[in-house]
């Protein structure tokens, strides 16, 4: 628990605001926000159901204007049609009376009238006189069954006489009225007269609304039950993602075992393998991480026990102090080298551990033999060089190299043999130090290159450093894509080989 210090409590980011940080408190602004926090389940069934209500509305929707499309299509069709036949019939019909054409406006009207049937929700009507001069004699084929028919409404067919345009469309608080008409020529000193087809589609488009309103309910409905039914396959697939975030929730440094069980091949399920995946990752790093704290802390507490000892029992004397001077100097020297070496493999954590460049091999080789040749007093023999350039970083290269040279001498005696060389095998280069001395124990071969490990009797002989060396190099090896491996040498002794994938610019 750490406080930001005294002030004013209960201000977020003031001076005095109490935040824990330890496993098993809450920090008050990070419990708020996680009251807030709508959970992934809710908003894709959010989402689902928005875009649901849009669709259906708009087939709805759709549904309604189509029908009201083909009402407005088959209305006017049934006007065009009867203005038609009713002008057909005043051009070429007789009265049946007389043999003769009609020449009373009011008796060709009751003729034609008699013989029509019209629709439900079809008015025809004859008037005839002067529009809006005196009272309009009204001829009218059957009552239908509307609130306020034509024949009823005197200002309705006053405005439709009246109108100068053969079709149009009344609107009343009794409902709308299409309406087509056809004018009667006068017969001599005749009023005037017309014929009016009227429609009422009040019933038609009541109809339309009537199915746009049961698609409504039925989208209703059909929301409901995609609320249920999706609400339970959201959980079903974000089940693996829960488990996810409770793992994630209860794991700690010291608990990394738990794992998610994966179910299926979908995406879900690779998410729940890529996160086991990163456990197992975790798990491995932090076992080595507490390994290498525990190594670091033997490897550190022994020169440090040693220093203070001949600190502690050093006396006056001049020679005692200056050899108790040299003892601890040798041991902060090799102190220091373990904290660069410490610091080395740190740094091959990182992505640019290693800076590739174009190099030739044959003038790298050389370079690396002639400044393995001052490490002692051996038989050093360039064996073979591989004439080719390479993309790699020159210097990690000659580190791990002389480190494999300076291990070489370190289990040779002076005048033994130390080969060195570089080999290209297709796309691979190998680079090897290979040396005389009494080899590698087997039991010792699968440890010496992790870190602080140097074997039960390494090679034979104890060496004096951390045992760090070997794990610089394969450090090296894998921040090429490569690694080192321990080969046989024939007649005794040991080959380290860095096998490295050439890499590309």
């Amino acid at each position: 628990m750490t406080t930001t210090g005294a002030g004013t409590p209960g201000t977020p980011g003031t001076p005095g605001t109490l935040r824990t940080t330890q496993r098993g408190t809450t920090d008050p602004a990070t419990g708020e926000r996680e009251r807030r926090r709508i959970s992934a389940r809710v908003r894709i069934l959010l989402w689902l159901l928005l875009v649901m209500a849009v669709a259906l509305s708009s087939v709805a929707a759709t549904t309604r204007s189509i029908l009201l499309r083909d009402t407005d299509q088959r209305i006017n069709g049934l006007l065009a049609q009867e203005a038609g036949e009713f002008a057909n019939f005043e051009e070429q019909g007789f009265d049946p009376e007389t043999g003769r054409p009609f020449t009373d406006p009011g008796r060709l009207l009751r003729v034609f009238l008699e013989r029509q049937y019209a629709d439900l929700d079809e008015e025809l009507v004859g008037l005839v006189g002067e529009a809006g001069s005196r009272p309009t004699q009204i001829i009218q084929q059957r009552e239908i069954p509307v609130g306020r028919p034509l024949h009823r409404d005197a200002d309705a067919r006053r405005r439709i006489h009246a109108s100068p345009d053969s079709t149009g469309t009344l609107h009343r608080p009794e409902g709308e009225i299409r309406w087509a008409k056809v004018t009667v020529a006068r017969y001599g000193g005749e009023p005037a007269a017309a014929f009016v087809v009227a429609f009422h589609p009040g019933r038609e488009q009541a109809r339309a609304d009537e199915v746009f309103r049961v698609l409504l309910a039925i989208s209703g409905v059909a929301l409901l039950m995609t609320t249920g039914i999706a609400w339970v396959v959201a959980g079903r697939i974000l089940k693996p993602v829960r488990l996810v975030r409770t793992t994630a929730a209860q794991l700690t440094e010291q608990d990394l075992t738990r794992r998610i069980p994966v179910h299926g091949r979908d995406d879900v399920a690779a998410l729940a393998e890529t996160f086991n995946a990163m456990l197992d990752r975790l798990e491995r790093a932090f076992a080595t991480q507490r390994r290498f704290v525990d190594d670091a802390g033997h490897e550190l507490r022994t020169p440090i026990t040693i220093v203070r000892g001949h600190l502690e029992l050093m006396g006056d004397d001049p020679a005692e102090r200056e050899e108790t001077v040299r003892l601890v100097t040798d041991e902060l020297d090799r102190m220091s080298r373990i904290v660069e070496d410490l610091l080395l493999l740190a740094k091959a954590e990182r992505p640019d551990f290693v800076t590739p460049e174009p190099v030739q091999l044959a003038e790298l080789t050389a370079d690396v033999y002639v400044k393995a040749r001052t490490l002692g007093d051996r038989d050093w023999v360039l064996a073979e060089v591989a004439d080719r350039e390479a993309h790699l970083d020159p210097q990690r290269i000659t580190q791990a190299m002389v480190q494999l040279a300076q291990n070489a001498v370190q289990h040779t005696t002076p005048g033994q043999t130390v080969r060195m060389g570089s080999r290209a095998d297709g796309p691979h280069i190998e680079l090897y130090v290979a040396d005389s001395g009494p080899g590698v124990r087997p039991q010792d071969a699968e440890v010496i290159f992790e870190r602080f490990r140097r074997g039960t009797a390494r090679r034979g002989v104890r060496g004096t450093g951390a045992g760090l060396g070997l794990s610089i190099v394969r450090a090296i090896a894998e921040g090429h894509g490569g690694r080192v491996d321990l080969r046989a040498t024939e007649g005794g002794g040991a080959t380290f080989v860095l096998t490295l994938e050439e890499a590309r610019p």
